[in-house]
This record gives C-alpha cells, structure tokens and sequence, in this order.
C-alpha cells in the first residue's frame, strides 16, 4: 500500500505515468474506442484497462498524479461530437470539471474531430480504456512540469 494514492489506482497506470514526461500524451478512452489497435503504436504498447471507471473518474485519478501542461496549444483534448463540434455531452462537461480544477496558469482546454482524435491517439504514449457508455467520451491529456 501506498500513502496518499486512490486505491483505484493500478500498478500499471502509476509505472505509466511515472514513465510519461513533459509534453507526453495519455489517450481516456471510452469502452466503444478501438484501444487494443491503437496501443500497438505507441509508446506502451498495452491498454490499460479501467473497466468499472467512467472517464471523469480515470480522468481525475490521473489528474491528481499528473500535472497538465500549460505550455502547448493545449493541455487536453475532447473528441468532438460529429457534426456538432460545439456540444458537449454529460462525459465531456465532467471531465472539463474537473480539469478546470487542476489546469494550471495558461493552460488550455480543446477539442478535436473524432478522426483526428483517431490519429492522436495512435501518438500517445498510452491509451487508458475505460468503461465509458457515453458516446464521445475521450480524452487526451498533455503531461506538464512540476514548478
């Protein structure tokens, strides 16, 4: 056990994030999201599985380990609901929450197409998959600096 770590969690998101640097990308992605064939590509190769964690959950467990980055265009991404990029669902709203919370000075929040989501993805350094129901509901986070 470990003093001050949410049970939730694993092993393998703490080695992962211990691993990522400063400018790393960790894809939270939804439980429809083609994880396992787009791990192959980057730089952990596995998924890591949160199969009884939505993505506001995930999202805030590694946001209280994980800095986000306040010095890139942004330092998360939503996917984007096709043809209404401006909307946002219950999943998206959550997790802006919560980031809102821990964003550091100048640091942004953004959306991209769902197909480019796709492409990202494929350039993170990890894909956490998530029992995440909600249509669209996937995330990129941008590792930061601790000041």
């Amino acid at each position: 056990m470990l003093i001050g770590i949410d049970p939730k969690t694993t092993p393998a998101l703490l080695a992962c994030l211990a691993r990522m640097g400063h400018g790393d990308e960790i894809a939270i992605v939804d439980s429809n999201f083609p994880a396992m064939s787009t791990a192959v590509d980057c730089t952990h190769k596995h998924v890591i599985h949160y199969p009884s964690c939505d993505a506001p959950v995930v999202v805030d467990l590694i946001t209280k380990l994980m800095p986000i980055d306040p010095f890139h265009d942004y330092g998360a991404v939503r996917m984007e609901i096709d043809d209404a990029p401006d909307e946002m669902n219950g999943a998206h709203q959550a997790v802006w929450d919560i980031l809102n919370a821990r964003l550091p000075e100048g640091a942004k929040l953004s959306s991209i197409l769902r197909q480019r989501f796709y492409t990202q993805a494929r350039r993170c350094f990890a894909v956490v998959q998530c029992d995440e129901h909600r249509p669209f509901g996937c995330f990129i986070l941008r590792k930061g600096v601790i000041f």
